[in-house]
């Protein structure tokens, strides 16, 4: 990767973070939450941001909720090499553990399955997925 993709990688995800934080998803004064937020960050081989995008916009994300992941947002970077093969997207989990069941039964489901080889008939669409869990800072709105 090189350092403008990193820079603008690192841009991004600080400016996801502020947006994160004025949505609402705040608790009140004193609660403690076990809740975990994943960061997903999605690069897609040369030409098929679309078909990914195609692909969560057609039923992913209804089979995410159905499993117990909630949706916080999705995003392209607007700019740079990153805005054609990149989407990063935010999710909440009660807690680590309910994180890895939820994702397990996604990955099990036969519906996600048949959408995965429906949607990779004209190839691979995605060459790389970084997760990063992440805790709310004490002094964050979201905890």
């Amino acid at each position: 990767m090189s350092l403008r993709s990193k820079f603008g990688t690192s841009v991004l995800l600080v400016t996801l973070l502020f947006a994160v934080a004025g949505i609402g998803l705040t608790t009140t004064a004193g609660e403690q939450s076990a809740r975990v937020y994943e960061l997903r960050i999605y690069t897609t081989a040369e030409g098929r941001l679309d078909a990914l995008l195609a692909r969560f916009g057609g039923g992913e994300i209804d089979l995410f909720h159905k499993h117990g992941i909630e949706s916080v947002g999705y995003w392209v970077p607007d700019e740079g090499p990153t805005s054609e093969n990149t989407l990063v997207y935010m999710v909440a989990h009660a807690s680590r553990e309910s994180a890895a069941a939820s994702w397990q039964a996604f990955r099990d489901d036969p519906v996600w399955q048949a959408m995965w080889d429906a949607s990779r008939a004209d190839g691979p669409i995605v060459t790389n997925v970084e997760s990063t869990f992440l805790n709310s800072a004490d002094f964050s709105p979201l905890q």
